[in-house]
């Protein structure tokens, strides 16, 4: 069985679940157990943190109360179980402790390379939650580590076991589960590193697996020798370097109303709670409200998700060189004229799967500048003076130096694609 250093490729899986409801209570209790221990490593770091920054760090009782907390937050040790004894429950998985451990770890790692991220902090009890635990081979046992053996494995197409959970209903795709089972019999070795299994604000239940291989997951598409350079605005979605115009779904747009109506209602119901000193927990008009809330909110996510999908796919299956502008989605939300508009587009997203699908289906997707790309010619070069200046409301303009005639968009897209292939 190789080392997981030795398998370079790695993707995801991600399936709806079925839990019974004595599996429902394991998972909540390891989702409590998760945010529980993380908030435990907040505090404890929190406070090592400020004995650190006194003057009473050499007394004697500060030096044992360092102590005390470092063993708070090794999630070997037994101290918080002779604490608490709730954490003595069998239900409780092992791994959930050092997943949370070595997540708090990568937090902060990110949080010291870019200054823009927030140190971690305490979480709060959300009807949404997850935690993960690692799967575990035994070499002896199994020669080759495979998605069919381990304490997390594939028992057939409809049921997967877990650690603790053990044998639960599942659904999804069967071209996924043909490919990893091609992938098996030409005989790679592909590996389930970690389970994450999590809960929605709608009460549904999902089990995301991290997979490790040393084969690709994808294929190689077919080479077209197509060169495209596509242009997102807020017109339409998107224009390429063709002139084929892809529309705007606009999908929170079209459940705005709805949603401001059943949230409107939420309220409601939360300030008759509160009034009569209710906890919202035990509210069942208001969590009735808040799953119906959550529902249409998953409606749009979903919508612009499946929308994002197909059209990145088709993009780079249909040509070898994909061209995109560069677009900082935080620095264009400033704009309070057009944020939610831009939300609504979800080009971040779309950016990044046309990054990823490029890569796994051995493809070439290119990011460029986007300055002057809408004020330049795509015919002579000649970029557009600030009297000239093009403004939101310009769709088309006419060069005052070779007299070409432009439809915005369509120029932008040339001009992406000719500096992509500079």
């Amino acid at each position: 069985m190789k080392k997981l250093k030795d398998l370079p490729f790695c993707f995801g899986l991600k399936m709806r679940a079925y839990p019974s409801d004595a599996q429902k209570r394991i998972i909540d209790k390891n989702i409590d157990f998760t945010r529980f221990y993380w908030n435990q490593i907040v505090a404890a770091n929190k406070k090592m943190a400020g004995l650190r920054h006194t003057k009473s760090i050499l007394w004697p009782w500060a030096d044992a109360q360092m102590a005390h907390l470092r063993e708070i937050a090794n999630p070997n040790c037994q101290l918080l179980k002779c604490l608490f004894t709730f954490l003595n429950d069998s239900d409780l998985d092992s791994d959930v402790p050092m997943q949370a451990k070595a997540n708090y770890q990568a937090a902060w790692n990110l949080c010291k390379k870019v200054k823009s991220v927030q140190p971690p902090k305490f979480r709060k009890k959300r009807a949404d939650g997850s935690y993960q635990t690692s799967n575990h081979y035994n070499p002896k046992k199994f020669l080759m580590a495979s998605p069919y053996n381990g304490n997390i494995k594939f028992l057939d197409r409809t049921h997967i076991f877990l650690s603790k959970v053990r044998r639960i209903r599942v659904a999804y795709s069967k071209e996924l589960a043909h490919r990893i089972e091609e992938m098996v019999q030409d005989g790679g070795e592909v590996r389930i590193t970690k389970a994450t299994v999590s809960r929605d604000a709608c009460g549904d239940y999902y089990v995301s697996f991290q997979f490790a291989s040393d084969v690709p997951y994808g294929l190689a598409f077919a080479k077209t020798g197509s060169k495209l350079g596509i242009d997102l605005n807020l017109d339409n979605f998107l224009t390429d370097s063709n002139g084929d115009v892809v529309d705007n779904p606009r999908y929170y747009r079209q459940a705005r109303t709805q949603l401001a109506k059943a949230q409107r209602k939420l309220g409601k119901r939360c300030a008759r709670a509160k009034k009569e000193k209710r906890s919202l927990r035990k509210a069942k008009n208001y969590q009735k409200q808040r799953k119906l809330v959550s529902r249409i909110q998953r409606r749009v996510f979903r919508r612009r998700k499946s929308f994002l999908d197909i059209h990145s796919t088709t993009l780079i299956k249909n040509h070898d060189l994909v061209a995109a502008e560069e677009l900082r989605s935080k620095n264009l939300l400033k704009n309070h004229a057009i944020s939610m508009s831009i939300s609504d587009a979800g080009w971040r997203t779309f950016l990044s799967m046309l990054e990823y699908k490029a890569e796994m289906h051995e493809k070439v997707f290119r990011a460029v500048d986007p300055k002057d790309t809408t004020q330049t010619c795509s015919h002579c070069g000649h970029v557009l003076d600030k009297e000239h200046k093009l403004t939101l409301k310009d769709r088309e303009w006419t060069c005052p130096v070779c007299g070409t005639h432009h439809l915005r968009d369509h120029n932008a897209a040339k001009n992406i694609l000719a500096r992509a292939l500079a």
